[in-house]
Order: structure tokens, then C-alpha cells, then sequence
């Protein structure tokens, strides 16, 4: 599979699921810091999970793998997904600051 068989509505679709499962176990900055670290290497990252697909696929039940693997051998997708974490881990900081009051006022 080629990332450019992939829609573009497909890549925000499986991106998004990627970036909440990140925020909501907040590991924000650390995915951010490998995200941005490997970009350089982005296609032998994306080569080494298909190496590992059957390996890891005897493990998990993950049906997505192969069209991430696709996507994250191209640095603009490593770049949108860093932008889709983010977005979320703001509107949840921001979200989070609203519902609460601040005692000092």
C-alpha cells in the first residue's frame, strides 16, 4: 500500500484516532519529541513496520497498520500528525481550564 491510495479523509480519520489515543494517555510531549526526532528517518521507520507488521499483528488486532505505515513513510504526514496532536492536546488543556474554577478569584 502506497499513502497516496490513501484518502485524505481516511489519513485525518486514522489520524485523529492516533493523536486522542496519544492525548488521552498524555503522553503529548513525548510523542511529540519522537515524532519531530525521527522525521529525518521517517521512510526506514516506516520500512522497519512492515518488517515488523507480521510480528506485531500476531500480537495485536490492529487492522490499521499497514495504511499507517504507509502514511508515515512521507514527512508531510509525521508533520500533520504532530499538528493533530497538539490541536487536541490544546482544546483538552483549554477545555479543562473552562469547566474548572479558579479558587483564587
Amino acid at each position: 500500500m502506497f499513502a497516496s491510495e490513501i484518502s485524505e479523509e481516511r489519513r485525518e480519520e486514522l489520524f485523529t484516532k492516533i493523536a486522542q489515543k496519544i492525548v488521552d494517555m498524555r503522553l503529548t510531549p513525548v510523542a511529540v519529541v519522537i515524532l519531530e526526532s525521527g522525521k529525518p528517518i521517517s521512510f526506514v521507520g516506516s520500512q522497519l513496520m512492515v518488517f515488523l507488521q507480521p510480528i506485531f499483528m500476531a500480537v495485536f488486532p490492529f487492522h490499521q497498520y499497514d495504511e499507517i505505515a504507509a502514511l508515515m513513510e512521507e514527512r508531510p504526514n509525521v508533520e500533520l500528525l504532530i499538528e493533530k496532536i497538539e490541536q487536541l492536546e490544546d482544546e483538552r488543556t483549554h477545555g479543562k481550564g473552562k469547566n474548572h474554577k479558579n479558587p483564587g478569584n
